[in-house]
């Protein structure tokens, strides 16, 4: 009988891996101070997050082992599991200096903290390296080694240019809606959110259990990337129309300029008269264009749009679930878990 990991179980494997990093750096006689650097940032960067990636890779490898896992098999999947969390990380530092953001998780963006500023550009290439540093400790010996450094290297290619063609689509100091279409917004979404959120985790458990064959990853592609679009254009539609109190922060999207599903299918809709009120409205810093362009969502019905969109895809999602051949190891469970998390969420 599979089992789900708990967030207390998943991150008490995270103090071996840091030790393991420390005396990595420790070899190459790393000096006290930048040593003591370096665990600050190992333990605030990769720490404090749901880590629902990470914790796929275990729960994805129950899964297709239908039990609960050993020690040594928890350990191993749970360092995958991290391993997407450094990822993570990397990417989160990284981001929030391009986005010029204050908070992170609550607390200042990283480099933000006190004494901090720009030397975060250096911390976020030492969490990446974090995870060449375990794959090869832990993983060297594996048949799928070299598939799992060009899994990493690949998915990490694929969110770049994500986050590329969504800096220069939707920079928030220049509003130009002409940039902004649904061809452009499904590139970034696959490629900046599925392949590392939904993807990784799962193509890592089939590599660790060697049964990475074509035919599984591509049927876990086929499913993940759509379930990913789903997840962010949900994430969009929450924005504006979920509750503060439920998602746990206060939606941006408007004023940020950002290319989301519902400026595209507003853009899709309007007639010449909406338009201008979009142009002369969205990506503004202030509230009461915020709250015109709000307007304008009720008035397009987006709400009512969204929950058509939702019942369709999901259907599609279903189907191509009921279809998986499991002949080489991969299980339907894998996928139905990974839709139960997010159907109807609010949050």
């Amino acid at each position: 009988m599979a089992q789900k990991t708990t967030l207390q179980e998943f991150e008490s494997v995270f103090p071996k891996l840091e030790e393991a990093l420390l005396e990595h750096a420790r070899s190459y006689k790393l000096p006290a101070k930048e040593l003591e650097w370096y665990k600050r940032s190992l333990e605030t960067n990769p720490l404090g997050g749901k880590c629902n990636r990470g914790m796929s890779v275990p729960d994805s490898v129950s899964l297709l082992l239908g039990k609960a896992l050993s020690e040594d098999e928890y350990f191993h999947a749970a360092t995958l599991g991290w391993m997407t969390e450094l990822l993570q990380a990397f990417f989160l530092v990284s981001d929030d200096i391009m986005d010029s953001s204050i908070t992170r998780r609550g607390k200042p963006c990283w480099y933000r903290q006190e004494g901090v500023g720009m030397v975060a550009i250096n911390d976020a290439f030492m969490l990446e390296s974090a995870i060449y540093t375990l794959l090869k400790k832990y993983f060297r010996s594996h048949p799928a080694y070299v598939d799992l450094l060009e899994l990493f290297h690949e998915v990490t290619y694929q969110t770049e240019i994500g986050q590329l063609c969504d800096l220069l689509t939707a920079p928030e100091d220049t509003v130009n809606l002409d940039n902004f279409s649904m061809d452009k917004y499904r590139f970034i979404v696959v490629y900046k959110t599925a392949y590392y959120s939904f993807y990784l985790p799962v193509a890592l458990a089939l590599h660790q259990l060697n049964i990475a064959t074509p035919q599984n990853l591509k049927q876990a592609e086929d499913i993940l990337i759509p379930l990913g679009e789903y997840f962010q254009v949900q994430d969009d539609y929450l924005d504006n129309f979920g509750l503060p109190e439920h998602i746990g922060k206060i939606g941006t999207d408007i004023m940020d300029n950002k290319c989301s599903w519902l400026v595209n299918q507003a853009l899709a809709i309007v007639t010449p008269e909406q338009r201008k009120i979009l142009e002369e409205n969205y990506g503004r810093k202030n509230k009461d264009n915020e709250a015109v362009i709000k307007k304008l969502y009720d008035d397009l019905k987006l709400e009512q749009r969204y929950q058509e969109y939702e019942e369709k895809v999901v259907g599609e999602i279903r189907q191509k679930i009921a279809q998986i051949d499991e002949s080489e190891g991969l299980k339907k469970e894998i996928f139905e878990a990974f839709l139960g998390k997010i159907y109807k969420r609010s949050k």
